[in-house]
């Protein structure tokens, strides 16, 4: 009988120890989860954030290249003579120009 009584004990303790076994498993799981779901919405925040600042790098060099393209320009002597035009409205000798009446 004592040998049946220590399977017993041994048996209920068995379960015991299955069971908080389980509880743990099952909490860790649980916050494991939990965190998962935050860290899959920081790394959507964070491809948003990459998307956006993507787009103004490839604006900002656009306009990079826009500033280079004018710089060219105006290092012209055509950039001079529409200068020389449109702000101190000068012509070479013997143009005619054609303004249009405003009324």
């Amino acid at each position: 009988m004592a040998g049946r009584a220590r399977y017993k004990r041994r048996r209920v303790q068995n379960k015991a120890g299955f069971v908080w076994a389980s509880v743990v498993v099952l909490i860790l799981v649980t916050v494991v989860s939990i965190k998962s779901v935050g860290l899959m919405k920081k790394a959507h925040e964070y491809q948003e954030k990459e998307a956006i600042l993507v787009s103004q790098i490839e604006d900002e060099q656009a306009r990079s290249e826009e500033i280079a393209e004018f710089e060219k320009y105006t290092q012209t002597r055509k950039y001079i003579e529409d200068t020389a035009r449109d702000k101190l409205g000068l012509v070479y000798p013997g143009e005619i120009i054609f303004k249009n009446e405003r009324k």
